[in-house]
């Protein structure tokens, strides 16, 4: 680890202990679950409120420290790693729900905040937060990548459900991009700017976000199936039928292994869909009866489903947990995660043609996904000392992010850009990436706000 940066006497007087340049610390705050290589920051600051951390970034301004925004550290493309060291501003302590206005169901936190947090404060309420990637990750920090999951087939994604932001500009001053109304005219959408940037344009300190009813009743099933294939076309089917289907998330046959090995489960080792449907009792039934009805036109297998809440819970926690089930599949490795996502009409054709190549490639590669909305995920466990496996997978992960552009359709669907797919965006935008530039360069002009991620400016 190289010897940090002389950090300004005003930082240290304005924080006290919760500045700290302990290399253990700054170790951990220099990496995410990617595989790309750890970069620590020359220190870490815990604020606690957006008036603290717009001084950070002005005493930073003014030292032309690079300042990098810190949620939980769960993303995966190397969004957080310091490559060009300074400030990682950790907002864990701004961890307070500041107000639930249940007439108008929204919340509105600061960006510490977990999702599994939210919702456990609203236990005993009839309201619950929906946007769920999996693993725990700050609301700011969802925000931030624009992250989706399990649930956004029906409810939409952070770009969706995030109403308003507080954020702190590089020079330190402090704004708030909309009003609490559901919509509105006044202006260019700034909250739509800042969802997605990555910590690039400035640090998101508080967010206000939707909330939905919790339904009355809740369903889930699950379906093997004898091809890949006949998954997908499943669920373009029940998304074309207008299904209101909950969740639908595809696991492939290595994945369903994996998960069976680390959960203690017993499906069936072959391309398998899991499904929730949400709604009134009746409702929730004639759902699972119609997606049933449509898995056994294409070769569904054994269509099962449940009330049971244990059950559902126990079919749920072990698709969360497939992520590190997979890891388990080759002990010591990293795993070097992509996504893309095409339209929904394109994503049997773009899957098929992915398996084909993960089935001729040396490493362990599981597929998975939001096949709802057209998302796929594949992991590429890798030796991390092994520069061959890492060309292997940077060759397919290529290859897989190529077809979904050709196909229109995006180089990630939720991971956010970081250090890995920064390549892929001009190809992505055209001319609409030197806008981004623009707009980058306009925020900040000294690119110290997380520089090195998303979009190549001169630092």
């Amino acid at each position: 680890m190289s010897n940090p940066r002389t950090i300004p006497s005003e930082l240290i007087e304005l924080l006290g202990d919760r500045l700290t340049i302990d290399p253990t610390i700054r170790e951990q705050h220099g990496s995410d679950e990617s595989s790309h290589a750890s970069h620590p920051p020359d220190a870490v600051a815990f604020p606690q409120s957006t008036e603290e951390v717009a001084e950070i970034v002005q005493i930073c301004s003014r030292n032309a420290l690079p300042i990098v925004p810190f949620g939980k550290g769960s993303a995966v493309e190397g969004g957080v790693v310091a490559i060009h060291g300074g400030v990682c501003v950790d907002l864990s302590r701004m961890n307070r729900i500041l107000a639930i206005n249940h007439e108008d169901m929204d919340a509105y936190v600061q960006a510490g905040v977990t999702q599994f947090q939210l919702n456990r404060h609203l236990d005993g309420t009839n309201l619950f937060f929906t946007v769920d990637p999996g693993a725990e990750a700050t609301l700011g920090g969802m925000a931030s990548t624009r992250a989706s999951g399990t649930n956004t087939v029906r409810y939409g994604a952070m770009r969706e459900n995030v109403l308003g932001l507080t954020v702190v500009l590089a020079d330190g001053r402090i704004i708030r991009t909309a009003s609490r109304a559901r919509k509105s005219s006044a202006g260019y959408d700034l909250t739509r700017l800042f969802v997605g940037a990555e910590g690039t344009l400035g640090i998101i300190t508080e967010v206000t976000v939707r909330l939905y009813r919790r339904p009355a009743a809740i369903s889930a099933a699950i379906c093997p199936f004898k091809s890949i294939d006949d998954a997908v076309r499943t669920v373009i089917e029940t998304v074309q039928s207008g299904i209101p289907v909950a969740r639908v998330e595809l696991l492939d046959e290595i994945s369903i292994d994996a998960v069976n090995r680390y959960s203690d489960l017993s499906y069936a080792v072959t391309p398998t869909l899991f499904f929730e449907f949400q709604g009134t009792p009746a409702g929730v039934a004639e759902q699972a009866a119609a997606v049933e009805k449509i898995s056994q036109q294409h070769g569904g297998l054994d269509f099962q489903w449940t009330t049971d809440e244990a059950d559902r819970e126990r079919l749920w926690h072990a698709r969360h947990q497939a992520y590190y089930a997979m890891l388990a599949l080759r002990p010591g490795a990293r795993s070097m995660t992509t996504d893309v996502c095409v339209p929904v009409s394109r994503l049997a054709q773009c899957i098929a043609e992915t398996k084909r190549d993960l089935d001729a490639c040396s490493l362990p590669s599981p597929l998975l996904g939001h096949v709802g909305d057209g998302n796929f995920h594949v992991l590429f466990l890798i030796d991390p000392d092994s520069p061959d496996e890492l060309a292997e997978a940077e060759r397919l992960n290529r290859r897989i992010v190529e077809r979904a552009l050709a196909m229109d359709g995006t180089c990630t669907g939720e991971h956010g850009v970081g250090l890995g797919k920064m390549d892929f965006l001009p190809l992505e935008h055209g001319e609409a990436f030197h806008v981004m530039q623009q707009i980058k360069a306009t925020l900040d002009p000294q690119n110290l706000m997380n520089p090195g991620k998303v979009l190549k400016q001169t630092l």
